[in-house]
């Protein structure tokens, strides 16, 4: 998912110079995956904030019923925030990644208890009763 974020972020930078509408048809499209795999990841995981974050950016990237703002001096900044907010999604998830590996990593909470048939008791049949 990191080389996704990374590469829609780089088109979103791209994205503030004048290009042809194509590119700009390929924008919405890239970041409108984009946004709906990090709103699928963030859901998974139980983080509501991020996930309406990346819904407002879904909303203004949508290529179904694309938002036209007319003016690019309006698309400069949402163009670069949205860059900035891949990139930060990009390289803090893998910290977080990190310290969860770490915090995991303490020996004496990974003592697994392991059972090998030899260790089980058998109990011997019962003697009837009469």
């Amino acid at each position: 998912m990191k080389p996704l974020l990374t590469f829609c972020a780089i088109s979103c930078f791209i994205g503030i110079f004048r290009l042809p509408i194509e590119y700009y048809t390929f924008l919405r499209i890239l970041v409108s995956i984009g946004a709906l795999s990090v709103i699928y990841n963030f859901l998974s995981f139980g983080q509501y904030y991020f996930s309406i974050i990346f819904l407002a950016i879904l909303i203004i990237f949508n290529p179904v019923f694309p938002i036209y703002l007319y003016q690019k001096s309006l698309w400069i900044p949402i163009d670069t925030i949205t860059g900035i907010l891949f990139l930060l999604i990009a390289f803090a998830d893998k910290a977080e990644q990190k310290k969860e590996e770490n915090t995991d990593e303490d020996p004496e909470r990974q003592t697994p208890f392991i059972a090998h048939k030899r260790d089980i008791i058998i109990n011997p049949k019962k003697p009837k009763q009469d």
